[in-house]
């Protein structure tokens, strides 16, 4: 307390606590999901480890001592079982991080149908089934939160990233929305949006080191775990104001110039200026 501020000061390690807490991992297999898996577990809470492969569901719940369940997330039956699963292992879904997603590439002229619609089918369906059925849930329950992972193809444009980035796209319009609708319900939901990421699955099939891919500089390659702080951050009561956000991690990628800019260094009392032909900078009094 201080003459100017007798405002009450929260106990920060706390918010980030999340014990007894009930959440659901969709896509916990591997790479993000098992990150988010091991973040969430690491500050109390409880969690259903959901991977369409039964195998891998069960390795990494046994890791946290959690539960595992093998479904398919673009399935409405299975979302519908995966969620009364969560109640009754759980006994309340307090939270649900959605990692699922996946690509096929291809120039928008020469894709086919079937690939586009497998694209949004894999990124965005299995986001609106589990918004529908889950925060109904958590809405009856008093309120919890919807985490997505989400693309910086959603804000950005690649050449062979248009069905992929259309749908990224979709999925951050459905997080605002679903923000701006779901608000009275005490239900919050964000996006995280990686930009690259070294995960076990992109260092396989391109014979990645994931050691020295994610050497920790901003410019190289996100770690699984990068995204699932990011996630455990929105997950705890340290964001019980943030929803209907997109939360960038992608080492600043999308906020560099692509133009190649040199300028000497300036000095105290000057300021810098650019030429008219806008080639070349010059040094100017301030």
């Amino acid at each position: 307390m201080t003459t100017a501020d007798d405002s009450p000061v929260p106990n920060y390690p706390e918010l980030l606590r999340l014990d007894d807490r009930g959440f659901v991992v969709v896509g916990a297999g591997q790479g993000n999901g098992r990150q988010t898996v091991h973040a969430l577990a690491s500050v109390g809470a409880r969690v259903l480890c959901v991977d369409i492969d039964r195998g891998l569901a069960e390795e990494v719940a046994a890791e946290v001592d959690g539960f595992a369940c093998a479904a398919d997330a673009t399935n409405t039956a299975d979302v519908e079982r995966l969620l009364a699963q969560a109640q009754q292992q759980l006994g309340r879904v307090h939270g649900i991080c959605d990692i699922v997603g996946m690509a096929r590439w291809a120039a928008l002229v020469d894709m086919p149908e079937e690939d586009w619609d497998w694209n949004f089918d894999m990124v965005l369906r299995h986001a609106f089934l589990l918004t529908k059925h889950g925060a109904r849930l958590m809405a009856a329950d008093g309120g919890g939160c919807i985490s997505f992972v989400a693309s910086v193809s959603g804000v950005s444009s690649s050449p062979f990233h248009g069905g992929y980035g259309a749908a990224k796209a979709g999925l951050l319009s459905l997080v605002r929305t679903a923000a701006v609708e779901l608000a009275t319900a005490n239900v919050r939901v964000n996006a995280v949006v990686p930009g690259g990421i070294a995960t076990p699955r992109l260092a396989k099939a391109h014979g990645i080191d994931l050691d020295q891919a994610t050497d920790g500089a901003l410019r190289s390659p996100a770690r699984t775990s990068d995204i699932a702080a990011a996630l455990l951050f929105l997950s705890s009561d340290l964001a019980r104001h943030v929803t209907g956000h997109a939360l960038t991690v992608d080492g600043g990628d999308l906020v560099q110039s692509p133009y190649p800019i040199t300028a000497p260094l300036v000095e105290p009392g000057e300021a810098l200026g650019v030429s008219r032909d806008g080639e070349t900078a010059s040094v100017v009094p301030a």
